[in-house]
């Protein structure tokens, strides 16, 4: 006999699961307007932040309630989502000159 499948938490409505996962798309969305408007390290470094902001969530919330910030175990999410967050901040905020200079 095959044992019963595990089924998700009801008591919350589905749209609430991916709220992290939609805050985190606005502030990439407000990034890329930044962006667009040739503010290029002050989008660059929102991207860089929203990276950390998904850090925060997926470490702060269950893995039923991270919705889509949920890809791997969530130690691994997390050092993922600091690592390039870090990563992208450094590169925005230390490259100077060049084309977009």
């Amino acid at each position: 006999m095959t044992p019963p499948h595990k089924t998700p938490p009801r008591d919350r409505h589905p749209a609430l699961t991916h709220l992290p996962f939609a805050l985190v798309l606005v502030l990439v969305a407000i990034a890329a307007v930044r962006i667009g408007q040739y503010h290029w390290r002050q989008g660059t470094a929102l991207i860089g932040g929203a990276l950390l902001v998904a850090a925060v969530l997926r470490a702060a919330l269950s893995d039923e309630q991270a919705g889509l910030l949920a890809i791997r175990g969530r130690a691994v999410d997390v050092l993922s989502y600091v690592g390039l967050g870090v990563l992208i901040l450094f590169v925005a905020l230390t490259i100077s000159g060049g084309l977009l200079g």
